[in-house]
């Protein structure tokens, strides 16, 4: 693949694997939507949650990019990522990243903390409360 090429794989998908280095116990991994931006890939989390402390300690990530089709096929980036503390352009890359995930917007009464959504009803009983990092 060209870098057009690879580019193009980047715009047509939407989930890939986040990894990051963590304080202790080596590298993580998290499966995360995110949306194209010009040459930027947006993942929306919270600041209090593990990527954003990783990424505040060393901004190198990498995402593996997946085709969510079978044959699996993904493709790997690396970079330097960057925290956004704006609250309003943090606000919109979570209902872009919801309406993503969902397949239609997100009505503008229903703006919330960050969800993990199928579909817009998900909006009122999923959160980002459900997961953490535990020690095998």
């Amino acid at each position: 693949m060209d870098a057009s090429e690879r580019r193009q794989f980047v715009r047509e998908h939407r989930t890939c694997v986040f990894g990051y280095g963590r304080r202790q116990h080596g590298p993580a991994m998290t499966i995360v939507y995110y949306v194209v931006d010009g040459d930027d890939i947006l993942v929306s989390t919270m600041a209090g949650r593990g990527k954003a402390k990783a990424v505040a300690r060393d901004p190198r990530v990498s995402l593996c990019v997946l085709d969510e089709k079978w044959p699996m096929t993904y493709l790997q980036v690396y970079g330097t990522a960057a925290l956004e503390t704006d609250k309003e352009q943090a606000a919109d890359l979570l209902r872009r990243v919801i309406e993503l995930m969902a397949g239609e917007p997100v009505p503008a009464e229903r703006r919330t903390p960050p969800r993990h959504v199928n579909q817009m009803t998900d909006i009122d009983s999923l959160t980002h409360w459900t997961s953490t990092s535990l020690p095998w």
